[in-house]
């Protein structure tokens, strides 16, 4: 089968390899439909020890069973599914926060992912989709779960109702995009999205109907904003965002460009600043993020690019120079 394999940093090569065998409890799938995440720009470059060179990445993936040895599924039902494959009985498993386990390993960065004609992954992992769910749509379902999970941990300890906050964003990339587009159907009117990208701040602007600047030109006003996402997760984001919180207020930490940096410590405990991580997603905001999907809550997605696998290692250059107004590639191994 065709594969697009990381290779080395900075480059990825079509190539051939072996379809994937069929393992006890596992399904091999044909996959329509898989996205290229930030996590896999960020192997790309050579900033994840955890993803080594001779890796087939892709974890946002819609597919079709072709060979099932898991009771749930058979042949020709339509997928997506958690790429995070988790033991199922620990404390946090058991408690439906499945992102959270301990033992819990990952589609695209601990086994061949979904940059390929075939992917093999456990039964337990996959959700089904309803017909009229198109695989590339489908294949958004893992980051626009992502931002469904944050904003929803967040709204517990926000003040006031969503709805009544204003709302800044740092970055515009997919995870930016997707909660724009999810604040603005929760009911955010004051939504502003900080991105460096001009192609993508006229996107933004567009599809998000929110103002768009660009940070480098000029900040967000300081201790103003009841809520903050940092969809970025680097050093100057996470300074920005505590600078721009207004006291009492909610930052919301998804992004992780930057491994580790200094925060305003001073502010965050003297202004009563409340700030969350996030990670992922659980199996529930899945199965959530495909009805959304379904429901159009996203709106209809014509942002998002799509090109043939054949056309990947372009598209990996693409954005890595900047070059596309949309914040998502969506790669079709059957183009």
């Amino acid at each position: 089968m065709k594969a697009l394999v990381y290779t080395q940093a900075n480059e990825v090569r079509l190539l051939e390899r072996d379809a994937p065998a069929m393992a006890p409890g596992e399904v091999v799938l044909r996959i329509d439909a898989v996205g290229i995440c930030g996590s896999d720009m960020h192997a790309y470059h050579g900033h994840d020890p955890r993803r080594l060179p001779g890796l087939v990445l892709g974890h946002e993936f819609a597919g079709t069973v072709l060979g099932s040895a898991h009771p749930m599924w058979r042949a020709g039902m339509r997928v997506t599914g958690n790429p995070l494959i988790t033991c199922g009985h620990c404390e946090y498993c058991v408690q439906g926060r499945d992102n959270l386990c301990a033992r819990r390993t990952m589609v695209g960065m601990t086994r061949p992912g979904a940059f390929a004609e075939q992917m093999g992954i456990p039964g337990q992992c996959l959700i089904a989709l309803p017909d009229t769910l198109g695989a590339l749509q489908a294949a958004l379902t893992e980051p626009a779960a992502t931002a469904l999970h944050a904003i929803n941990l967040s709204m517990k300890s926000l003040v006031r109702p969503l709805p009544e906050c204003r709302v800044l964003v740092l970055g515009g990339g997919a995870i930016g995009m997707l909660a724009a587009l999810l604040l603005r159907h929760y009911g955010v009117d004051r939504l502003e999205v900080a991105e460096v990208n001009p192609l993508r701040r006229t996107s933004l602007q567009q599809h998000a109907r929110c103002v768009a600047f660009d940070p480098l030109e000029r900040g967000a006003d300081d201790n103003a904003f009841d809520y903050v996402i940092d969809a970025v997760g680097s050093i100057q984001t996470r300074q920005s965002a505590l600078a721009a919180v207004k006291p009492g207020g909610v930052v919301m930490h998804i992004g992780l460009q930057d491994w580790a940096s200094e925060i305003d410590m001073r502010k965050l405990t003297l202004a009563e600043i409340t700030l969350l991580g996030t990670y992922t997603y659980s199996t529930a905001d899945l199965r959530a993020t495909v009805a959304a999907l379904d429901r159009g809550v996203f709106g209809d997605l014509s942002w998002v690019e799509r090109r043939p696998l054949s056309q990947g290692a372009q598209a990996f250059d693409d954005l890595h120079h900047g070059r596309l107004a949309s914040a998502k590639v969506v790669l079709e191994p059957g183009a």
